[in-house]
């Protein structure tokens, strides 16, 4: 799923595309995408694009008319930018498509699962009524982070993640902060001292700031690549490799759809964490550490 880095370089080329230009017309041509009926979407046809924001995972087209153009990508959507005229990838794969005078902005989804949608809400009490709540990582205080991350009792893995807790941050980035901040996925929130918090907040930052200046420096006019594994990444997506700081293998536990990816030497004092399935699998020959591994 694309999250803040990713985000933040679509909606820094959004801003300089299609800001302040009117949308010609809106194609829905896979009607499961378009969550909404009221206002139709017709209404957002004509309309000035006025601004381009954030909403948690979500980008948002603000329009002259008040009303919000929201767009999920969720897992696998993704926002194209073609020449004036072009035709849409053909197939399944596209979703929607938005006409400007000097380009076509499309939604695709790869897969079948269709999870990508968009809304129109008429106003900016709708579209505040549509926002999980999780604070704004980038340029919040450590007193307002740590409240934020103590306000429920979660493993760090899930606290990052939960949009109702902190806003754009998954499964990606949550790796590799954790693994700079050098803290055990599995660590419980309210166990954390004030000295892991702080050093938390200092890798929040310090990651999410680095990967959008990376993003944005390798996007060019348009980001023609979005996906959640780089081979720069410390530890996501980099199970068996060496560690970038140490050399041991990168580990892994695997939760349902969700992985945690860490380095068992930076940041469980060499424990490994037990993987529920593959752990009950080898009882008794599942590796404590990672000098038995």
């Amino acid at each position: 799923m694309p999250e803040l880095p990713d985000l933040a370089v679509y909606i820094d080329r959004l801003q300089a595309k299609v800001q302040g230009r009117t949308l010609q017309r809106v194609r829905i041509l896979n009607p499961f995408v378009l969550r909404t009926a009221v206002p139709p979407i017709a209404s957002a046809e004509g309309q000035v694009v006025s601004g381009v924001e954030r909403l948690g995972k979500r980008i948002v087209l603000a329009l002259a008319n008040g009303s919000f153009l929201v767009i999920h990508l969720m897992i696998a959507g993704r926002l194209r930018w073609l020449p004036p005229g072009s035709k849409p990838p053909g197939g399944k794969l596209s979703l929607a498509a938005f006409e400007f005078d000097d380009g076509l902005l499309v939604l695709t989804e790869a897969g079948t699962q269709r999870r990508a949608s968009i809304h129109l809400l008429a106003d900016r009490a709708a579209l505040q009524a549509a926002d999980p709540g999780g604070l704004e990582p980038l340029g919040c205080s450590v007193a307002d982070f740590a409240a934020r991350l103590r306000q429920e009792n979660h493993t760090l893995k899930r606290a990052l993640t939960m949009p109702q807790l902190f806003a754009g941050i998954g499964n990606a980035y949550s790796d590799e902060i954790l693994h700079r901040a050098k803290l055990s996925p599995v660590l419980l929130t309210k166990a954390m001292a004030d000295a892991d918090v702080e050093r938390l907040h200092a890798a929040v930052q310090a990651v999410l700031s680095e990967w959008t200046q990376r993003l944005g420096a390798e996007a060019g006019d348009w980001p023609q690549k979005v996906t959640a594994f780089h081979p720069q990444m410390a530890v996501h997506g980099r199970y068996g490799q060496p560690c970038p700081v140490c050399g041991a293998p990168v580990q892994r536990i695997v939760h349902a759809d969700n992985e945690s990816n860490y380095c068992a030497r930076c940041q469980t004092g060499g424990k490994l964490l037990a993987d529920r399935a593959l752990s009950r699998l080898l009882k008794a020959s599942w590796p404590k550490s990672i000098d038995d591994l």
